[in-house]
């Protein structure tokens, strides 16, 4: 009898029961396993209610602090003034008990300070005489100039004494001109120009020197002493001087030129120049022959007068504006800045 073949077939029973088994363990651990869990705790109505709440806490939490810090600050404020306090109500007990336990010896001490005090008191008096070489007194308060440095050992005052300072406007300059000597010297610009002159001498330190000179078309000493530097220590000379300059009479065009080059006839240098102008030149080296001169000109005049200045000397200005002159206050104002000097361009009641 012929054995029958039998039929080989790959996918077999126990395969089968292998894969179903794979297939339900990995179904399981789908199941089991928890998906997105930051979406589902996010979505927990009780968690939101709580982290509300906590920030809730946390932001009364913060403002109370901050009230504590202010109310912190406040009691070290008054703990601090009371300190003080009490350091005062005991330094008057302590001195209290001292005069009461021996008020003799208190009594002693208290005169011999007050004693020192006066003394100090005494000195610095004295101190404060010998300061002003003359006395100058203002209208009101009107002692005061803020920004000039009056030091220096050798001192130079340039006054101004051209037919501008006559008057503030071309106009009433052109009036004053025709009216008598005595009106012209009375002007009050011109006033104005000798009370800086006199303000400035009396700050003169007493061991310095000094000279004061006028310029217009010329350029001269007041006293008729070219060159020669005088003490300011001699009260005599200084009032010279100024009575000198009062019985100047304003006239003639302005040449700073000249005013620069007569410095240069002193020996020695001075080391501080004090300027009393109210405008820009209308005259250089030479005297001009046109009767009309314009802005551009003037400022070409300056920057020409600044070859004559000696180098490293401090220019202070004081200018008295003259209309029709914008540019004098800035030209000025640089050349106190590149000298190191001041510029002012004090009030009209001044001083």
């Amino acid at each position: 009898m012929a054995r029958s073949k039998r039929k080989v077939t790959t996918f077999s029973l126990s395969f089968l029961d292998i894969m179903a088994c794979g297939f339900g363990a990995v179904t399981l651990l789908f199941l089991i396993l928890k998906h997105n869990p930051v979406s589902n705790e996010s979505n927990d109505p009780s968690l939101r209610a709580e982290k509300n709440l906590l920030q809730k806490e946390i932001q009364t939490g913060t403002a109370d602090l901050l009230i504590l810090n202010n109310s912190l600050k406040k009691i070290e404020q008054s703990h601090a003034e009371a300190q003080g306090l009490s350091d005062e109500i005991l330094a008057k007990l302590s001195l209290q008990q001292s005069m009461e336990s021996d008020p003799k010896h208190e009594l002693v001490r208290l005169k011999k300070q007050l004693l020192r005090l006066q003394k100090k008191i005494e000195k610095l008096k004295k101190q404060g005489e010998g300061e002003n070489i003359r006395d100058f007194l203002g209208d009101g308060d009107r002692q005061y100039l803020t920004g000039l440095k009056l030091g220096g050992n050798r001192i130079v005052i340039l006054v101004d004494a051209s037919a501008s300072m006559l008057s503030d406007s071309i106009v009433n300059v052109i009036r004053r001109r025709n009216m008598s000597i005595e009106s012209q010297k009375n002007s009050p610009k011109w006033q104005r120009a000798i009370r800086t002159t006199e303000w400035l001498a009396a700050q003169l330190p007493q061991e310095s020197q000094y000279q004061i000179y006028t310029f217009n078309t010329l350029a001269s000493s007041v006293s008729d002493d070219d060159g020669v530097w005088r003490n300011s220590g001699e009260k005599k000379g200084l009032d010279n001087s100024i009575k000198s300059l009062k019985n100047i009479v304003p006239g003639g065009g302005t040449s700073l030129t000249k005013a620069f080059k007569a410095l240069k006839d002193f020996k020695t240098p001075p080391d501080n120049i004090f300027l009393i102008t109210d405008g820009l030149p209308t005259q250089g080296h030479i005297k001009q022959k046109n009767k009309t001169i314009t802005g551009s000109d003037r400022l070409k005049l300056f920057h020409e007068s600044l070859k004559e200045l000696p180098p490293r000397i401090p220019v202070n200005i004081l200018l008295f504006p003259m209309e029709g002159d914008p540019a004098a206050a800035a030209s000025y104002w640089k050349l106190a800045i590149s000298t190191n000097g001041s510029f002012m361009s004090p009030s009209r009641d001044w001083p």
